[in-house]
């Protein structure tokens, strides 16, 4: 085991699902997405493909959410420290939210008991915010999702503390590297399968023995949280273009390992890996335009 950080596993209170775990409460007046009066717990709104019209007052709503939840995660940003619990830095998220008249999209979601995800050193995706202290070594991932005025907005990034090594910071830079590569393979027109091959390809040139995460897909977004088409982050042969309208992430999981294989928690949601190496994400929503792209999330 690599000395330096923290390899997390499961333990209570997380440990038998999070039923048990207590709700933080949001306002009558703050709108809640459809997906919460669902027994499946998601809205997929039949009829809507998924487009949006450009240049009215859809694209309008998709920027202010997109906005808002860029500026969310530039005060996770400022929160992020050692000492600091990642249900802390849950609560004072959930509150920011809340002040902008916004519901934190995770909430509540089949389930999910916290406003944000919060994934640490080994944990691939969907980490539950807990009574654990940030170390000075550790890197986390802070995912945020806000429903504002009908649309989500989603972004994340991985933050290394102040004493993370140096693979640690490559592993940082690698995901947001990768992010780059997937955005520049988008436009009207371009297959969605450019993204993954855009993504392997950036790897294997820029960061030996790193792998991207097959078991997490972006996701087309807009009025309901998660729908097709899905944004494979691997090599594929999926088929489908991009179309202006269409708003959807792209959020690549990249392991420090060539096993990026990870394996589920008891408490449902947690994702770590199966080795023990550290992952790191880095996320933007991506609208596609008659002419190109715009990443909403910068």
């Amino acid at each position: 085991m690599e000395a330096g950080y923290d390899i997390l596993f499961p333990s209570d209170p997380y440990m038998h699902g999070v039923r048990h775990i207590p709700v933080r409460h949001v306002p009558a007046h703050i709108a809640r997405p459809p997906y919460l009066a669902s027994e499946e717990g998601y809205d997929p709104r039949p009829g809507d493909n998924g487009l949006i019209r450009l240049g009215g007052e859809e694209e309008k709503a998709l920027r202010a959410a997109a906005q808002l939840a860029k500026r969310t995660l530039e005060h996770a940003g400022t929160l992020v420290r050692p000492g600091l619990t990642t249900d802390e830095l849950d609560a004072s998220l959930h509150s920011f939210i809340l002040s902008h008249n916004a519901y934190p999209s995770p909430l509540q979601y089949h389930g999910f008991p916290k406003a944000v995800c919060t994934s640490i050193n080994n944990v691939i995706a969907h980490g539950i915010p807990d009574t654990r202290p940030l170390r000075p070594d550790d890197i986390v991932n802070v995912d945020v999702t806000v429903y504002l005025s009908g649309f989500h907005g989603d972004t994340s990034r991985t933050f290394p503390l102040p004493e993370a090594d140096a693979r640690g910071r490559e592993l940082v830079a690698a995901a947001e590297g990768a992010l780059r590569a997937g955005i520049a393979a988008c436009g009207p027109g371009r297959p969605f399968r450019a993204i993954g091959a855009a993504v392997e390809r950036y790897l294997k040139s820029e960061h030996g023995g790193m792998s991207v995460s097959r078991q997490f897909s972006g996701h087309c977004i807009g009025r309901v949280f998660h729908r097709s088409p899905w944004i494979l982050h691997h090599e594929n042969d999926e088929p489908g273009v991009m179309r202006p309208g269409q708003c959807f992430t792209i959020e690549p999981c990249i392991v420090d390992d060539e096993d990026s294989r990870g394996f589920m928690w008891p408490d449902g949601w947690t994702v770590a890996t199966e080795t023990g190496a550290r992952s790191a994400q880095a996320e933007h929503m991506v609208l596609v335009t008659e002419t190109g792209v715009e990443v909403l999330t910068e």
